[in-house]
């Protein structure tokens, strides 16, 4: 039976009488004037915005009465909400559905017209279609072609439509945030505010190839399937990390200007983030205003902040940003009477005056001083040019920071004005970037009309085809159900993931490029891993996980997720295996072995080593923080770290470890220790809440036998009589020449690899000693997070 046919709806049955009106739904009753599709997923009705406020909505069905907590998908006068009595929704016999306020005025219509028999109902798929009662159902109007913030499975989004955000949480308003085709055929996120408007997803200064998108089409069309796959005609695509089940989806603008997939099961409450278009909020335009900017902090989540210097222009709306607590005016922006103070990491989008190349910070601060518009600057190295750049910045508009951003922006205030550095600042968490504004009361005047008792009878009599139809449509439904189960029995679950963006082997297709599984190259607690050649000449890294009793849709979502992280220090994955039994991952194959062969057989100089702890650095603070989902990896150790033909560390084994929800904070669900003996926190042994600091303790053991050239498993000579302690750990042994040896350079000299010699820079490797120490203090909260970590390391490439 074709889709539509299944999807017939509650619907209100329209008499063509002479002398009547078509039907009219009453804001004076939402609960009982209301359409209710099918299987009772959606309803459609006034729904409150605001006190005295109600737009004409559709929202999923609420298990209770009260719609606080309702998911609006669509509503048709969002800006401009009908008051609480003789506010109607009519069909008038000329075919127009309109929506009038307190029987004044008309605020929203479909601008429809035909004489013939028609019917307005809601479909399952939470459509709201009005159409003629013919042979071909001729549909006059659909609220599909003219969604507001949402969209829906098996929703059309083309050319012609635009998602806009709401402006908060709690206002349904039209917001800031838009979706669209541009007139390049790229499906783009736009800020548009009310004083400026700019592009930033994909980033503007990308060409679309390098965005991954691609221009050469005309059809301007995306949709997100039921299964949870987002796919537009541009080549972007958006994997769900719960792709292949069928569950309550929807695709949302939401008011922060990123979108969101969401998804729940039938009949819970709560949505789950699945999917999202911007991997870094914190870089969305305007979500801070004017001299703030956005952070992204693991401690309290993403806060906007004052610039130093700068108040706070409305405590309720970030957007409208902060105002200077100084003046600079002409008279006292001359250098005797201005400074810069530098700010760290920090960055601000777009109205630079021009851009110099190769210029000194002297040159560039003496070019701001120069120009009275001038406010700050951006100063920064772009490494692939090997040379500095002058951003002169007249206003300070989308501004966020973060360690991965290598420059500083340097803000012009007065000498005498004493500020305070953002790093203070940042420990409050009472500023959140979000928008909280209440509907504001609309007041009118009301008279009280006589009501039609034949509209009555009408609405009443309809209702009651319409349950009866509902009742032969559920029969019907239950037959076919029960025999389409039946001839499905034998399917596996998860023939619907097979579009996960994964290759998929077969198991015999894996046996024979590994030749039996004959060369085995690693081994672990997960499984084993065998080098492999592929029909087309790949040579790949196969990794046979030891049974579990994980279900095949569970399988395939983690892998999922694993299958579309993208960081150049992480191993990339290039298929599985899900057959029977078996579970097989394929990835790519690296020539230089582990980080563990390299440091037995001294392979690694100074540089090398340093680079390999900062790039292990950044793919833990890319997994722990920057994730759809936190992922702890939870066997950081040499022999998981791997080396590619340049000398860049590449960390396996980091999927199906555990995969953390980012608002379950203890992550008490982890119930037994996981890890290799050395390198685990101390949390596991005492059974203390299990952080990503369980990660940040791991790294710091390794980054200490990079240093040292010891193994951590070792027996350490001690000192003055030549004694082995079999006991004595790696981490105490090095903790204690720092803590007896005085001079920084001594206690540093006498952990050093002897390989090394003295081919070493001293300053770096201090550095790394200090920070490898920090990681493994044994109170969790003492240690650094992994982004602190990868900013201290690169603290040595200071502007100049």
């Amino acid at each position: 039976m074709a889709s539509s046919q299944i999807l017939i709806t509650f619907l209100i049955v329209l008499f063509h009488f002479q002398h009547s009106s078509s039907f009219s739904l009453s804001v004076e009753k939402p609960q009982q004037d209301t359409i209710v599709s099918p299987t009772g997923t959606f309803t459609a009705g006034f729904y409150p915005v605001g006190e005295n406020a109600y737009s004409f909505a559709i929202w999923f069905t609420q298990k209770h009465k009260n719609l606080d907590k309702a998911t609006v998908v669509w509503m048709a006068n969002r800006d401009q909400p009908v008051n609480g009595k003789r506010s109607t929704l009519s069909l008038l016999k000329t075919g127009n559905l309109v929506l009038t306020d307190a029987g004044y005025s008309n605020v929203w219509s479909t601008n429809t017209n035909s004489s013939k028999l028609r019917e307005l109902f809601l479909s399952d798929t939470g459509n709201l279609i009005l159409r003629e009662r013919s042979k071909n159902d001729f549909i006059l109007w659909q609220s599909f072609d003219f969604p507001t913030d949402t969209l829906l499975p098996d929703q059309n989004f083309t050319r012609y439509m635009n998602l806009v955000s709401s402006k908060s949480n709690n206002k349904y308003s039209s917001g800031f945030y838009k979706l669209f085709f541009d007139n390049d055929n790229l499906l783009r996120l736009l800020y548009d505010g009310p004083i400026f408007s700019s592009i930033y997803w994909p980033y503007p200064w990308l060409v679309s190839w390098e965005a991954g998108r691609s221009s050469y089409n005309n059809s301007r069309v995306a949709k997100l399937d039921v299964l949870g796959k987002f796919s537009s005609s541009d080549d972007f695509t958006l994997m769900t990390s719960d792709y292949g089940t069928v569950l309550q989806r929807r695709l949302t603008l939401d008011f922060d200007g990123n979108v969101r997939a969401y998804s729940r099961k039938h009949g819970d409450e709560n949505w789950s983030i699945s999917g999202q278009f911007h991997q870094q909020p914190f870089k969305i335009h305007g979500i801070c205003g004017p001299n703030s900017f956005c952070i992204n902090s693991p401690e309290i989540g993403r806060k906007c902040l004052c610039l130093p210097g700068f108040s706070r222009i409305d405590d309720e709306d970030w957007s409208q940003g902060c105002k200077p607590n100084f003046q600079l005016s002409c008279n006292n922006k001359t250098r005797s009477e201005t400074r810069f103070q530098r700010l760290p990491h920090v960055q601000f989008y777009g109205y630079d005056y021009h851009n110099q190349a190769n210029y000194s910070y002297k040159q560039c601060k003496h070019l701001c001083l120069r120009m009275s518009q001038c406010i700050a600057f951006r100063y920064r190295m772009v490494r692939d040019q090997g040379m500095y750049y002058c951003y002169p910045k007249t206003q300070l508009q989308n501004g966020y920071s973060s360690p991965h951003f290598g420059g500083s922006l340097y803000l012009r205030v007065p000498k005498r004005k004493h500020v305070f550095s953002h790093e203070n600042v940042i420990k409050n968490g009472s500023l959140v970037c979000s928008r909280h504004n209440g509907v504001k009361q609309l007041r009118r005047s009301y008279v009280k009309g006589n009501e039609n008792g034949s509209l009555k009878f009408m609405l009443w009599f309809a209702t009651g085809l319409g349950v009866i139809e509902v009742l032969c449509f559920f029969m019907v439904g239950c037959f076919l159900f029960k025999n389409r189960k039946h001839s499905s029995v034998n399917n596996h679950g998860y023939v619907f993931a097979a579009e996960i963006g994964l290759r998929k082997y077969s198991y015999s297709e894996l046996k024979q490029a590994t030749k039996g599984f004959r060369e085995e190259i690693g081994k672990g607690a997960g499984g084993t891993v065998y080098k492999g050649v592929l029909s087309d000449n790949r040579v790949v890294a196969i990794k046979c996980l030891h049974e579990t009793n994980q279900g095949d849709s569970e399988f395939l979502a983690e892998v999922s997720i694993i299958g579309r992280l993208n960081h150049i220090n992480l191993i990339e994955m290039w298929g599985y295996c899900a057959e029977g039994k078996h579970r097989l991952l394929v990835y790519e194959y690296m020539k230089n072995g582990s980080l563990a062969e390299n440091l037995s057989s001294n392979a690694l100089d100074w540089g090398k080593r340093f680079n390999i702890a900062l790039g292990t650095a950044k793919a833990l603070a890319y997994l722990h923080e920057e994730c759809l989902e936190w992922i702890l990896h939870c066997d950081i150790k040499p022999q998981n770290i791997l080396i590619d033909s340049d000398y860049q560390p590449k960390v396996a084994d980091f999927g199906l470890s555990k995969l953390l929800q980012r608002n379950n904070v203890d992550n008490s669900s982890i119930s037994r220790m996981r890890g290799t003996r050395g390198y685990m926190a101390p949390e596991w042994v005492f059974n203390l809440p299990i952080t990503s600091k369980v990660d940040v303790y791991s790294y710091g053991v390794v980054v200490l036998e990079m240093i040292t050239g010891k193994n951590t498993t070792t027996s350490i000579q001690i000192s003055e009589n030549g004694m082995e302690s079999p006991n004595e750990r790696l981490v105490t042994w090095v903790r204690e020449k720092r803590k007896t040896v005085s001079e920084v350079r001594c206690w540093v000299e006498q952990i050093v690899d002897p390989s090394l010699g003295s081919n070493y820079d001293f300053v770096k490797l201090e550095t790394l000693a200090t920070v490898a120490l920090n990681c493994v203090e044994e109170e969790k909260d003492v240690r650094p997070t992994m982004s602190q970590v990868v900013e201290r390391l690169q603290s040595h490439e200071h502007d100049s």
